[in-house]
């Protein structure tokens, strides 16, 4: 607030109003809307809400009209002499620069402590800051690590999934050899059950085959691996009694020569 503004501030705390039709004025210098006023000053003894000083002659509280009609103005200081006129005047500008200086004050105060707090705040906001930092680089430290850990769970997945496909090819190549040597055992099972004698026709062939064969035949039986040698019997049903022997060539060839004479 500067000379050149026409409008006082209330000087009751937490209130800060501009003023306008009447004001409380004190002698202390302050001045105080007309609702604060009236309910401050109406208890005996009075004190000043700003400075806390007792106001107990009777002009030191006057209340006044900010803005006074023309009559007022030509008749107040009419018929004073000059000097008490410009003393007057000296006290109403002294209690203005007064109010001025206060404001002044006011403001430069609410601006130091609104500095204080941004400064604090813009402290709290570093700290904050700073943590948010350490947490950022602590979040991406994680990130990385992560990171190569899915990298490495995504190798030990592809190596799991190449073996689990080569196991797959290996049990599907099983399971076709399975297949086929199931199909290949039901092929001969029905074969030999084809092959297998029946009862009625079997019984009559084999009676056929009985009355046209002689009791006796001439067997041969092999008794090396070689074949190189072979006993001709006549076996009897109950085994054979008396065998010939039939030599080859090859087994006279091996014969020492021996002679009987």
């Amino acid at each position: 607030m500067s000379f050149c503004d026409d409008t006082l501030l209330c000087n009751f705390p937490k209130c800060r109003t501009k003023l306008g039709g009447f004001a409380w004025v004190t002698a202390c210098s302050h001045v105080f809307c007309d609702q604060h006023g009236s309910g401050e000053f109406s208890r005996s003894p009075a004190i000043c809400p700003a400075c806390s000083s007792a106001l107990s002659g009777k002009l030191d509280i006057v209340r006044t009209e900010l803005s006074p009609s023309e009559e007022y103005k030509a008749m107040v200081l009419a018929g004073l002499r000059p000097d008490v006129i410009l003393d007057i005047s000296a006290r109403a500008l002294a209690f203005w620069s007064y109010q001025v200086h206060q404001e002044r004050m006011f403001q430069e105060y609410s601006l130091s402590r609104a500095e204080a707090q941004l400064k604090q705040m813009d402290k709290v906001v570093t700290q904050q800051n700073q943590s948010r930092e350490v947490e950022l680089s602590g979040m991406r430290g994680e990130i990385a690590s992560l990171k190569k850990v899915m990298e490495e769970y995504k190798r030990k997945y592809s190596e799991v999934s190449e073996r689990l496909m080569e196991r797959n090819r290996q049990y599907q190549k099983l399971q076709g050899l399975y297949d086929s040597l199931r199909l290949r055992n039901m092929v001969v099972g029905a074969g030999d059950r084809d092959m297998l004698p029946q009862p009625g026709r079997n019984d009559y062939n084999i009676g056929v085959a009985r009355q046209g064969t002689p009791q006796r035949s001439p067997q041969f039986l092999s008794v090396a691996p070689s074949g190189d040698g072979r006993f001709f019997s006549c076996l009897e049903a109950d085994g054979a009694k008396n065998f010939f022997q039939y030599s080859s060539p090859a087994r006279e060839r091996g014969r020492p020569y021996i002679n009987k004479h």
